[in-house]
């Protein structure tokens, strides 16, 4: 069964076919952070023009590479929510047309659902129940995963994803964007305890997250109590202050996430998002992990950011399921997840 999976939530345009939900036929991402990059952060209606503008020779190219045509396509599946809403519509009316034009049943797929579905594509020997970690610029949620398509929110971010964070703390100290990247690349053999910054965990028995303190604390940190005091800083304080920052967003994600898998006992953590491939995340991660008893997995690097590859696959488990939309499909940029 072979699958088009069309991703446009955010700054990626992306199509993808799979074939029963694992195989990748195509994977074709076209980014934008050459054109957001002068803003140090994604520009809603720049990233829906070039949107437009790439959707159709990116859907072309999938499937050429694919080797396939519309018509011998099984169903469609497209991120639907949650995302930049100009930009989800991008992709939903391309999908709705594909699909209203060839006959092809369409799948609604939540963006977030999809990070999750990246670790079963990479790893098909990811067994069930486990914990689920979307971290990326726009989500910092844990889930008890039951299934490819069922979901349990457990907690989710209150303010500031820790990808956002990454991204103002690097405009802060003009590291450069995206901020994931820059500030583990600024953090690589410098003093991660220089500077104390806040881990914010919360009630005790909170799953929640909150990363606006912290960014805070790297501004007044920067620039002074009243924010307006910048000071000249050198490339050694720089590297160590993005060492101490990132230490600090790591300590809390890593902390949320096992003991998520220690309250549900649950022995599998499956960590996904932009922020997943994050190379200190990954350390201490797969270290405290084990420490505790639990399996971790990653997905590869390119399927820790958008992609379409994910969106098709579980698109596939949706289909089998039933769980089919129609025509009246629309774009939703916010989702309320129920715990």
């Amino acid at each position: 069964m072979k699958i088009l999976g069309i991703e446009s939530s955010c700054d990626e345009t992306a199509a993808a076919v799979v074939e029963d939900g694992r195989t990748v036929l195509s994977d074709i991402v076209q980014t934008q952070v050459d054109l957001h990059a002068i803003y140090g952060g994604v520009v809603p209606e720049l990233a829906c023009r070039a949107h437009i503008e790439a959707i159709s020779p990116v859907v072309a190219k999938a499937l050429q590479d694919a080797r396939v045509t519309v018509s011998e396509l099984d169903a469609i599946a497209v991120t639907n929510a949650p995302g930049l809403v100009g930009a989800l519509l991008v992709g939903v009316s391309m999908a709705k047309s594909l699909a209203l034009a060839a006959g092809k049943p369409l799948m609604a797929v939540d963006h977030i659902h999809g990070h999750i579905y990246a670790n079963k594509l990479a790893f098909p020997d990811l067994e069930y129940p486990c914990i689920s970690a979307v971290f990326s610029g726009g989500h910092t949620s844990l889930y008890r995963s039951d299934s490819e398509i069922d979901h349990r929110l457990l907690g989710a971010t209150t303010d500031d994803a820790a990808g956002e964070a990454f991204d103002k703390v690097a405009k802060i100290l003009g590291v450069g964007f995206p901020g994931g990247p820059m500030i583990e690349k600024a953090a690589r053999g410098h003093d991660p305890a220089r500077v104390t910054f806040p881990r914010t965990l919360l009630d005790p028995e909170s799953f929640d997250f909150s990363f606006s303190g912290i960014k805070t604390a790297v501004l007044y940190h920067v620039r002074g109590q009243d924010a307006r005091s910048p000071r000249a800083l050198s490339p050694e304080e720089v590297g160590d202050i993005c060492a101490s920052f990132q230490e600090a967003v790591v300590d809390v994600l890593v902390e949320k996430a096992v003991r998520a898998c220690e309250t549900h006992g649950v022995p599998r953590l499956a960590v996904g998002g932009g922020v997943a491939a994050n190379g200190r995340l990954r350390e201490k991660m797969t270290a405290r992990g084990a420490a505790h008893g639990l399996r971790t997995y990653f997905p590869p690097l390119r399927y820790c950011t958008d992609n379409a590859a994910m969106i098709a696959g579980l698109g596939y488990h949706l289909f089998r399921a039933g769980r089919v939309s129609d025509l009246w499909l629309d774009a939703v940029p916010t989702k309320v997840h129920r715990k």
